[in-house]
């Protein structure tokens, strides 16, 4: 039951904020977040989980409580890495908090209803993509059910997202003086025309898709030719399959600039690529049901895509939630000091309290409801054909 569950959540309420607040003070960004890990597991083994560290990648980790009964595993995904310059501006330490308080509270009522809990630190969301390489090692392969919830100005169901196809594309030219420049061949002018090529894409993109690009390399002096100069951009659609057919069209872009200018180039996918989300509406009923009895209003499923996640990998290997739960008004923006600061004030700790029940109920149910965990999977079933 919901009230069972958020007497469990008040209960840690206050050693779980102050973990928040030990990530809020000592940021760490993808792929270095090894203090940050350390502090999580040993909050996980005093809660009587079986921790691994180190965990598919560096810094990922899993902590697992078995009940020895026959019954389905329920993973409660937590981010922990921090941005550059404003350390948890995107919230990731409050939602390690909700996940692990999350499966605390449901360990309370597993040994008698059988299964296993699965709390997964995956790191890197920002940049590197943890779920991804977690996706891909078969982490959630045997898992029944994947939730979490992200810090938001809102209460929300969750919502599609956008894949991203990160392309790198190097320029080699050859070097020569400003005042002799038919002795060389530019790699800058190749970047550049492959830039305004690129740009001319976008009347034709398919509808909600983007193409950002940056020029990261153009040369290091003004009297020299550049040999050398490079690109990166992002390209996202509402499929990877739609992204990646954005990044063909901007090869041939390339290709031509690099005839007319006597250049070769290179091209590297230099990020993590990330999928779409898969929607599963009978979860985000389940969340909606949640919040309602929480008094808490919510925000339908976002069908316009929007930004991306490394959860469209999990989205694709196991039934995935992927809900908000609100922290602040919209005067603390995303990825800010604000947005940050918001993670350890009351609304934070209350969104702690109320979303690690919602979350830890619907653990519940799925374990208890048979017929639910059926339509949950099927649906899934279905999504991914």
């Amino acid at each position: 039951m919901l009230t069972d569950m958020k007497i469990q959540t008040e209960a840690l309420a206050d050693e779980m904020m102050e973990l928040v607040k030990d990530l809020y003070d000592h940021p760490e960004i993808g792929n270095e977040e090894f203090r940050s890990m350390g502090v999580l597991c040993d909050k996980c083994r005093l809660l009587g989980f079986e921790v691994s560290e180190g965990y598919v990648v560096p810094t990922g980790w899993i902590a697992k409580y078995d009940s020895k009964k026959p019954g389905p595993t329920i993973a409660y995904l937590c981010e922990f890495d921090a941005l550059p310059e404003v350390g948890h501006g995107c919230g990731h330490n409050l939602i390690a908090g909700i996940g692990i308080t999350a499966g605390a509270a449901l360990k309370s009522k597993i040994d008698e209803l059988g299964g296993q809990i699965w709390i997964i630190g995956t790191p890197a969301e920002e940049n590197f993509g943890g779920k991804v390489s977690m996706a891909e090692a078969g982490v959630f392969d045997n898992v029944d059910v994947a939730m979490m919830l992200h810090p938001s100005d809102e209460n929300g169901l969750g919502g599609r997202t956008n894949a991203i196809y990160p392309l790198k594309f190097e320029f080699f030219g050859k070097n020569a003086h400003g005042c002799h420049p038919r002795d060389g061949k530019s790699a800058l002018d190749a970047a550049v025309l492959s830039y305004v090529n690129i740009n001319f894409m976008r009347q034709f993109a398919p509808a909600n898709s983007f193409i950002h690009g940056i020029i990261r390399n153009g040369g290091e002096a003004a009297n020299v030719i550049p040999a050398y100069a490079s690109l990166e951009y992002y390209f996202r659609a509402a499929t990877m399959k739609e992204a990646k057919a954005m990044g063909e069209q901007a090869i041939q872009c390339v290709e031509g600039a690099c005839k007319a200018c006597g250049t070769t180039y290179e091209t590297s996918v230099y990020e993590c690529p990330y999928e779409d989300n898969v929607i599963n509406y009978t979860l985000a009923d389940c969340l909606k049901d949640k919040y309602s009895e929480l008094g808490l209003e919510a925000t339908p499923v976002d069908e316009v895509p929007g930004g991306s996640s490394d959860i469209g990998s999990v989205s694709y290997r196991c039934p995935a939630l992927h809900g908000y739960i609100k922290i602040c008004g919209q005067e603390a923006a995303g990825h800010s000091k604000e947005r940050a600061d918001a993670t350890i004030s009351p609304m934070g700790r209350a969104a702690l309290i109320n979303g690690a029940a919602a979350l830890a109920s619907i653990g519940e149910d799925c374990i208890s409801q048979p017929d639910l965990l059926a339509k949950i999977k099927a649906e899934f079933k279905a999504s991914i054909q």
